[in-house]
């Protein structure tokens, strides 16, 4: 176990015999030892702290992102969910259970995002056999408790949609990132405390990245904030609230529930009421409702990535949100 202290050498003073050549060699060889053990953690260069790292699994890429960012060498991450898939509706495959089986920890974004593919009719985190990773065991992370959530019904009922216990959506706001990723620090910290010093430095260290980032995002969104878009699925509540934009409706009536000539026509009204010139679309979606919206109001389609691995340039937590900024900015400059 990495930090783990090998030995204390007694002190000559006290009577005991007189050490032989081999032991004074034995005694510089374990505090050399000793050293490489108790930095191994701090500076993750030790072959010792890589040896046996902590099995995470997450049920998307954006977890394991920021997962990886906080456990470092510490840990060794896997995903589910593909960034390119809707994560409402993942396709099942029984490697699942192979990865989870083997878990110390699992991660989750909970709010029911996972149930209809990990759980619902497919109880692969029961079938896994790990009883470390089974809900409210100490190896199951949900990190929603810890994530600012938006659009909570009043009402918990799947007459609302697929978003029943509110917006599952919230790792896109940076600040939710932030706190997903103090909880995954903490919660490694827990399965593996000898580490706990260099989980908060991983973490310091990504937040102070964070809050660099942030600057430069606020700085390129900050013309536009009060700008009014649409969006296809209710995924962008969070990620709108933080740059100041502003959510006039969805192509979607409710969550999950597919687009009606009604609801269309209706939305269509509002945006040339309002003046909206901007539908943001996530790339699983079909393009032919957002495209007679676009033609009958004179807006543009915008394709925002959704999650890590969405696009092959959006490799990591802070290439995703990069290039939301970049593209919402392109957008809103052209018109």
């Amino acid at each position: 176990m990495c930090c783990e202290q090998v030995w204390h050498s007694e002190d000559q003073c006290t009577g005991a015999p007189q050490p032989t050549r081999t032991s004074m060699i034995q005694e510089r060889v374990g505090l050399r030892l000793y050293v490489l053990l108790l930095f191994s953690c701090l500076i993750g260069g030790s072959d010792a702290a890589q040896a046996n790292p902590i099995e995470v699994v997450t049920t998307t890429a954006d977890l394991a992102s920021l997962a990886q960012e906080v456990g470092g060498n510490q840990v060794h991450v896997s995903y589910l969910a593909d960034g390119y898939e809707d994560p409402h509706y993942v396709q099942r495959d029984p490697f699942f259970l192979l990865k989870l089986r083997h878990a110390d920890l699992l991660i989750l974004i909970g709010l029911q995002l996972e149930s209809t593919w990990l759980e619902d009719q497919f109880q692969f985190v029961a079938q896994s056999g790990n009883p470390r990773i089974q809900y409210g065991a100490s190896g199951s992370l949900d990190v929603s408790r810890y994530a600012d959530i938006a659009d909570i019904p009043n009402q918990v009922s799947r007459a609302q949609g697929i978003h029943p216990l509110g917006n599952p959506h919230y790792w896109l706001d940076p600040e939710n990132g932030r706190r997903i990723s103090q909880a995954i620090a903490t919660k490694l910290t827990e399965i593996r405390p000898d580490c706990a010093s260099y989980f908060e430095q991983r973490f310091q260290a990504f937040t102070l990245r964070l809050t660099e980032s942030e600057k430069v995002w606020d700085q390129k969104m900050r013309p536009y904030r009060g700008r009014r878009v649409i969006t296809y699925h209710r995924a962008w509540t969070n990620f709108l609230m933080y740059f100041g934009l502003v959510s006039s409706g969805e192509i979607e009536p409710l969550p999950g529930i597919p687009p009606s000539a009604h609801h269309t026509n209706d939305l269509i009204r509002t945006m040339k009421r309002d003046d909206i010139r901007l539908i943001v679309v996530e790339p699983y979606f079909e393009l032919t409702t957002p495209g007679r919206i676009a033609r009958a109001t004179g807006s543009h389609v915008l394709i925002l990535w959704p999650s890590v691995g969405s696009n092959k340039q959006v490799t990591d937590y802070f290439k995703l949100l990069d290039c939301n900024v970049d593209l919402l900015v392109q957008a809103f400059s052209s018109f």
